[in-house]
């Protein structure tokens, strides 16, 4: 039998790990929203974002972020996108966005490309969030991420700074406190764990960690040491550092650090305190399990990827994704 090539073995392991999820309905989202009414979106998002991953690998975890930081605030509805106006003060000013957040242009590249290949605007901006998050990491990361993404959301005709403002959660938050902002969300401790591992990726500012790298004291001494120049006690506040040691790949880096006590945010060292609770099982088993930990992301990918969509008659499909038409 002729061996089969590395685009058929990925295939084949996508459709694998296709078929160990559980697909669960919401409203009227659906796998195959735009298999009639444009089978090129797909395909087209894909293209776009691997243009622009290959131009800034540090993008595909932007938006992966952008995503979430949509779906926290009054649900997956490509809020997030939305520039303010005379009637309403947006969320990108609120204060876990401001300065942070970030990928708008490749959002409305892709949306021009989406709406020139459908030849008409049916792909809503809260949908192009969900795929690019799930692409982002496919790319990143290989087959083993590729999950199904439910699709058919609209898009919402306001935004709102307070509810971006109150239901983010900090770098600050102790466990408890992330626990109950999760919950609050319909998310539990395994999406509280698994999710945070989207920081896998991507780069955080000086003054998301500053506190944590001069007041905290589960922080291991060496790598305390090895942020001090990058974060000063004073200046220095959009400094950069990785979130892990190789943060522009998926992988399961993120959870080996935190038993290290090198996780770099408060928040995410608080995932693991060494207590042996559930949440320290949890990080154990994905920092030794990539396949656990891609097949437990997926599937909490999914679950808060469907936090009240707007669907049906609600909200719009935007023209342009920065307002409403």
């Amino acid at each position: 039998m002729a061996s089969l090539n590395l685009r058929s073995l990925s295939l084949l392991l996508i459709l694998a790990l296709a078929s160990c999820y559980m697909i669960p309905t919401y409203a009227q989202l659906t796998t195959d929203f735009y298999d009639r009414i444009c089978p090129q979106a797909l395909p087209i998002i894909r293209s776009v974002l691997h243009r622009a991953i290959h131009r800034e690998r540090r993008m595909g975890a932007s938006l992966l972020r952008l995503h979430f930081h949509d779906c926290f605030v009054n649900g997956c509805d490509g809020s997030v996108l939305l520039d303010d106006t005379p009637t309403f003060t947006g969320e990108k000013t609120a204060f876990p966005n401001i300065n942070s957040i970030r990928g708008f242009e490749v959002v409305d590249e892709i949306k021009a490309a989406v709406d020139k290949v459908c030849k008409r605007p049916v792909v809503s901006c809260a949908d192009i969030l969900a795929v690019a998050a799930r692409d982002s990491v496919a790319i990143l990361g290989g087959p083993l991420f590729h999950y199904p993404v439910l699709l058919g959301r609209r898009d919402a005709r306001t935004a709102s700074r307070d509810a971006a403002n109150m239901n983010l959660p900090p770098p600050f938050f102790n466990f408890s406190q992330l626990v109950t902002n999760f919950q609050s969300h319909g998310l539990n401790l395994k999406d509280l764990v698994v999710l945070s591992g989207g920081h896998t990726i991507g780069l955080a500012r000086c003054t998301t960690f500053r506190d944590r790298l001069y007041n905290d004291t589960d922080m291991d001494h060496s790598f305390r040491a090895s942020l001090t120049c990058t974060c000063p006690r004073t200046g220095g506040d959009d400094n950069l550092a990785p979130l892990d040691f190789t943060p522009a790949r998926v992988d399961t880096n993120y959870y080996s650090a935190l038993i290290k006590k090198k996780g770099l945010l408060h928040s995410d060292q608080e995932l693991f305190r060494g207590d042996g609770g559930e949440s320290d099982r949890l990080v154990k088993r994905y920092s030794k399990n990539v396949f656990a930990f891609a097949k437990d992301f997926g599937a909490s990918m999914i679950k808060m990827g469907n936090i009240k969509p707007l669907t049906g008659y609600e909200g719009e499909i935007r023209i342009n994704c920065r307002k409403v038409n």
